[in-house]
């Protein structure tokens, strides 16, 4: 049982992964909001069918601070996550998510009092160092090519902040869990997630006619990246709440590794040769966190 945080995080990854491939089908000429927001929308009877299960936690006051500080965090990191992939390439902002394992050598620190071993430091950033290399679509344009698109790319700033945020988070999250449970966590973290947004991306809907028009193609195609997106929040709550932060989120960047393989297969994407070097990155990194953590 100690160790069960690890196939949970794969697990996480996998799902996670799944859905975002999933999702990248169905934004093929949609609006970017409202798929997101449907997938939000199908993940919700997921962890709604997996709370039965459970039993409702006593909850405290910390509970409740520390998820209305967490809440307004996911919400602008949701819409700038959203922005940054509207409007810049995806190969010059995604490897800024390779930020986060970084961050949360720090972070869990100061809000949980939490810290990484030597190893396991090392870990993370062969994980962080993997995941960026993934990303770099053209190595050959130079690995530091995202870097100097920050200065020309709004949505590389955008996905440095959300990397920021999400390091915060996932710190907030384990806070919550503690003071809940897992499964209650993700039910309530999806819920208020797809509340908040509501709003927003109805008026959007409101301004772009052809969204209702188009509605039962946008729900068809969101269906199973919503489920996809739910048993991965479920999961990965659960590896959170017995992990620690740092470790369990770096093995969750596998999804970007697991998404490389699905782009291959499902989109005929090339240059998978090329990320075969941030592929071992990552998977030394793994070795390192599983066998040292």
């Amino acid at each position: 049982m100690e160790n069960l945080w690890i196939p949970l995080s794969l697990a996480c990854a996998f799902t996670l992964a799944t859905s975002d491939a999933l999702t990248k089908k169905a934004l093929e000429g949609n609006d970017v909001y409202l798929i997101a927001w449907l997938r939000l929308f199908f993940t919700f009877p997921v962890v709604l069918a997996a709370q039965f299960f459970v039993p409702l936690p006593q909850l405290d006051a910390v509970f409740f601070k520390t998820f209305l500080i967490a809440l307004p965090l996911e919400v602008i990191s949701f819409v700038l996550y959203m922005k940054a992939l509207q409007i810049s390439p995806l190969s010059l902002t995604l490897p800024f998510l390779a930020l986060t394992p970084i961050f949360l050598i720090v972070v869990p620190t100061i809000i949980l009092g939490e810290s990484v071993s030597i190893h396991g430091a090392i870990g993370i950033l062969l994980i962080a160092a993997g995941s960026y290399t993934l990303n770099v679509k053209d190595l050959k344009k130079g690995l530091f090519e995202p870097i100097k698109a920050i200065t020309k790319e709004r949505g590389a700033v955008y996905m440095i902040i959300v990397a920021l945020i999400y390091s915060i988070t996932a710190a907030l999250a384990k806070k919550v869990i503690e003071h809940s449970s897992g499964i209650f966590s993700a039910f309530v973290y999806n819920a208020a997630l797809l509340i908040s947004l509501t709003p927003y991306v109805f008026f959007r809907c409101r301004m772009q006619l052809k969204c209702y028009s188009t509605a039962s193609n946008y729900v068809k195609a969101t269906v199973l990246p919503g489920v996809f997106d739910g048993i991965s929040l479920i999961t990965g709550m659960l590896a959170l709440g017995i992990a620690n932060v740092a470790y369990m989120i770096s093995i969750k960047r596998f999804s970007l590794l697991i998404g490389v393989l699905y782009g291959y297969w499902l989109f005929k994407e090339s240059g998978i040769r090329e990320r075969l070097l941030g592929a071992t990155l990552m998977l030394a990194g793994f070795v390192l966190i599983v066998l040292f953590h």
